[in-house]
């Protein structure tokens, strides 16, 4: 299994002082939809309280919560790959404060500062690996079939 990453942690701490030059604080109301999936994707936050539900669109009518994040966890990845679309919803299960980084700035700055790109990319597919293998975790107890007697 992998493991859990906190992102800002994560980056060495030069580049870390580096992207919170970037940082915005912000704020969303408990039931704020903070973004929904295909939307276009052009930042990304870095939960300091509160706690924010990932879901996934299975059918028509039904969701899948599919992560729980909380202080320190990286709500959005899709501002780094085209075509920048969110994959997930994302909503404050309770009132949430974060930092905010827009995206093309911050991309920018990885351009500028090449340990800084690599850091936080290999930081970012921490973080995909474990929210994909959580994810599917999510989906597989949803749709687990019920196991007969013998």
């Amino acid at each position: 299994m992998t493991k859990a990453i906190k992102l800002l942690t994560a980056l060495p701490q030069k580049q870390r002082d580096r992207l919170m030059e970037l940082a915005r604080e912000v704020s969303f109301p408990e039931d704020t939809r903070i973004f929904e999936a295909g939307g276009t994707a052009d930042r990304f936050w870095v939960i300091r309280s509160g706690a924010v539900y990932l879901y996934q669109q299975v059918t028509p009518l039904r969701r899948v919560k599919v992560a729980s994040l909380g202080a320190g966890d990286l709500l959005g990845w899709s501002w780094l790959f085209p075509p920048y679309q969110w994959d997930f919803t994302a909503e404050a299960f309770s009132p949430v404060r974060a930092y905010e980084f827009d995206g093309p700035a911050v991309l920018a700055l990885c351009v500028e500062d090449p340990l800084l790109g690599l850091s936080l990319v290999r930081s970012v597919a921490e973080v995909l690996a474990h929210r994909l293998e959580m994810t599917r975790r999510q989906l597989l107890e949803q749709y687990e079939l019920p196991r007969r007697s013998p």
